[in-house]
């Protein structure tokens, strides 16, 4: 089956968005930036990467500047992305050995990244071998240590930091269990756990932030926004389901210091607006250039959203919008 050409794409999607556009009603949430469609204003591609050479980018983290590091999928690199859109390959993990199978994906997998206020990038890679999955970290000019060894049946996929704590959490989508490690490395404990958690055929817990006191975790099978809250001695509080019917939902971010959220949802080539009680609407579609968004990042009134065109199969990207910041 031959792929649709760009142009017709973007001109089918441009007549779903107008369509969805008369049909849905003016919201008014406090993150949303144009009222009257209820769509993202100044969307722009920051990068257009490279499919053949196995650019698609799973997760992204934001540097100083404008810049934004990536974890390519499939091709066991981190990459940094500068303004002007280049990219340049900062490491490239160890193949695991012939026959070596990741659960749920089968290829050796890179998820999750995030950056430390001092420049380090942390990052989580699953292969199905136990010498290899794991936390990763990468310090400026250094080269990649596995920090943290994680169960070779699991898929840790989703990575956050508690900057107050200097904790990492890792959301492993098919044991359902949330991981909690110091930075520095060292054996991770089983955080939280729960019917919640786990995957209905495929993926849960899947996208992680650490957000207000607790952990928000998506649910990708289940289309759920999760909040756990972190008691005060550091232990996972009951989960709380904040929101629902977005099936397909990849990672979050939050547009500011309240609870309003945005949500990439991965198949469905769509970014949602998701309100502290739950309802939500589309901002951004395949017509804005969205091919599978993996993740997004969301710095001042710019949010930064990583496309991996799993299913497309045509344009993994970076783009950028403007949000209006939730105070």
């Amino acid at each position: 089956m031959t792929m649709p050409s760009t142009k017709a794409r973007v001109r089918t999607g441009l007549l779903a968005a107008a369509l969805a556009a008369t049909l849905t009603a003016t919201v008014t949430a406090t993150g949303t930036a144009t009222a009257a469609s209820g769509r993202l204003p100044d969307v722009r591609f920051m990068a257009h990467l490279n499919i053949a050479e196995g650019q698609r980018p799973e997760n992204i983290t934001l540097e100083p500047g404008g810049g934004a590091d990536v974890t390519f999928a499939y091709s066991r690199q981190v990459a940094r992305i500068t303004p002007d859109g280049r990219a340049r390959v900062l490491a490239t993990l160890p193949a695991p050995p012939a026959g070596a199978v990741t659960p749920a994906l089968t290829s050796p997998f890179l998820g999750g990244i995030v950056r430390s206020h001092d420049g380090t990038l942390y990052f989580l890679y699953a292969t199905g071998t136990s010498e290899l999955t794991g936390v990763w970290r990468l310090r400026p000019g250094g080269t990649p240590q596995r920090i943290a060894a994680l169960p070779a049946d699991g898929l840790p996929n989703g990575l956050a930091l508690d900057g107050r704590t200097g904790l990492l959490y890792v959301a492993d989508s098919v044991r359902g269990t949330i991981w909690r490690l110091p930075a520095a490395g060292g054996t991770p404990t089983r955080w939280a756990t729960g019917p919640e958690l786990r995957p209905a055929g495929f993926l849960g817990a899947n996208g992680i932030k650490i957000h207000h006191g607790a952990a928000w975790v998506t649910n990708l099978d289940k289309g759920t926004v999760l909040r756990i809250p972190l008691t005060r001695l550091g232990g996972a509080g009951p989960v709380e389901t904040r929101a629902t019917g977005l099936v397909n939902i990849d990672d979050i971010d939050f547009t500011g210091a309240g609870d309003t959220l945005l949500a990439a949802v991965n198949k469905n080539n769509e970014v949602a607006l998701v309100r502290p009680d739950g309802s939500h609407s589309i901002v951004l579609t395949g017509a804005d250039g969205l091919e599978n968004p993996t993740s997004l990042a969301v710095r001042g009134g710019t949010a930064y959203i990583a496309s991996g065109a799993y299913f497309t199969g045509d344009d993994p990207n970076v783009l950028t919008a403007h949000v209006k910041r939730d105070k």
